[in-house]
């Protein structure tokens, strides 16, 4: 498992920052990469480009924050795949391409988003249910839904919704914006209020915020919410990027998401989030499936190339932890020896 709450080490002075090891290793993968794709694929980091992968990269940095809010309680959603494909069938076959039927879609699709997190924090928080168990049921009833609503024919999306979250301001794409400002609610919420800290106080010790008074059930099955909330707004982005999404969109997002919140140094048993090192993440591996298409990859390849950085994050810190242990152990010996 990876355990990446240690910092790295600052360098002497008044002016150091330390910075969560993470952060420093998806950050220097990503340069890396860049580097990669300027020398071997330049298309891939040309504008035309950018411009067309960032809104992908974009939606799953919003279903990879959705997911750290679940990992950090020591869960996993798997629900996230129906979550996602529902809200895109949702917001394309009520609206039927009638703009004033949009936003009642977005609303319905909205509330179903919390019946569905309120059912799996219920499940998973309060009835103990394993979460994995718990949330793959949900993603077989919401897949469900999503077939009684569309009968897996895809539909085109309303124009309003294509300007919406398909569109640019500045040559910037709404998408990315839109994960943007999700971005920086999450990390001030996480990191600027007490209910944040005491969100991630719960993820790394439940029995002792248990113990301190803390209602540990309520912010577990909240993650649970909140996560859906999240997947719901990945969806109506779907839906507006692509013309026609199909029924089955979110299918292709549950092991990227796992994979940026790896990649970001979030501990799979639970504890501190990196919202910043997971949106960092998701453009890393968005880029690395473009730069791997450029030179000549297959696209059937991707969910190799994905599953390989899953196994890239776990073992890159398991290493370091263990190494760094070793050192600290290293370390009390010798104080010992001349202690004698």
């Amino acid at each position: 498992m990876t355990h990446t709450g240690n910092m790295t080490a600052p360098p002497t002075g008044a002016t150091s920052i330390p910075l969560a090891r993470g952060f420093v290793t998806v950050v220097a993968s990503t340069l890396v990469l860049l580097m990669l794709c300027m020398i071997f694929a330049p298309s891939a980091v040309s504008y035309g480009g950018l411009a067309g992968s960032l809104p992908f990269a974009a939606v799953i940095a919003i279903v990879g924050l959705g997911q750290m809010l679940v990992v950090q309680q020591g869960g996993f959603d798997l629900s996230l795949s129906g979550g996602v494909s529902l809200a895109v069938v949702l917001v394309t076959h009520l609206p039927s391409g009638n703009n004033a039927e949009l936003l009642p879609a977005v609303l319905i699709a909205m509330g179903l988003a919390v019946v569905t997190g309120l059912a799996n924090g219920f499940l998973v928080g309060f009835m103990r249910l394993n979460a994995i168990v718990a949330t793959i049921g949900m993603n077989a009833l919401l897949y469900g839904v999503v077939f009684a609503v569309s009968g897996g024919v895809p539909r085109t999306t309303t124009p309003l919704l294509a300007q919406i979250a398909g569109g640019k301001t500045f040559g910037i794409p709404h998408a990315v914006l839109f994960a943007l400002a999700i971005l920086v609610i999450v990390t001030f919420v996480m990191k600027k209020t007490a209910q944040g800290r005491r969100f991630e106080v719960i993820g790394a010790s439940p029995l002792a915020a248990q113990a301190a008074g803390l209602r540990v059930r309520l912010y577990q099955a909240m993650a649970y919410v909140l996560a859906q909330l999240h997947y719901c707004v990945a969806g109506i982005m779907i839906a507006g990027i692509t013309r026609e999404p199909t029924a089955f969109q979110g299918d292709a997002l549950l092991l990227p998401s796992v994979a940026v919140v790896v990649l970001a140094g979030t501990s799979l048993l639970g504890g501190r989030g990196f919202p910043i090192s997971t949106v960092i993440a998701a453009f890393f591996l968005n880029q690395l499936s473009q730069f791997a298409l450029s030179v000549g990859v297959p696209f059937s390849a991707q969910t190799i190339i994905q599953a390989l950085a899953l196994v890239f994050g776990i073992g890159v810190y398991s290493i370091q932890w263990r190494r760094q242990k070793t050192i600290k152990e290293t370390s009390k010996m010798g104080d010992t020896d001349n202690a004698a």
